[in-house]
């Protein structure tokens, strides 16, 4: 029986993908615009906190190995946007907390 793989299943397993800079989840971040699922294939659209990130490759990089091999998830398609821009206004309360951020 294949699983059944839902977008609060998504956040979760993105929460597992830190920014190596920051040290806070890409989720808590506000990193993550969105997750579609069609049947096994997952579109996750995110931003950066700068679009010169130098750790491009490692959190895109970490979305896939966070992603791909899960139970219920054929294939992953990040698409990087840089509209709207990331502000720190998009993390969540835990985000905050963690960065000391008020």
């Amino acid at each position: 029986m294949e699983k059944h793989i839902t977008e609060e299943t998504i956040i979760e397993l993105l929460k597992e993908v830190y920014d190596p800079e920051l040290g806070i989840n890409i989720v808590d971040l506000g990193l993550i615009y969105e997750v579609k699922i069609n049947g096994g294939h997952v579109y996750v659209r995110m931003t950066l906190t700068t679009p010169g990130c130098p750790m491009h490759t490692a959190i895109v990089g970490g979305v896939h190995r966070a992603l791909e091999g899960e139970p219920g998830i054929q294939s992953v398609d990040v698409h990087l946007v840089w509209e709207p821009r990331w502000t720190p206004d998009r993390m969540t309360p835990e985000g905050r907390e963690a960065l000391g951020y008020f």
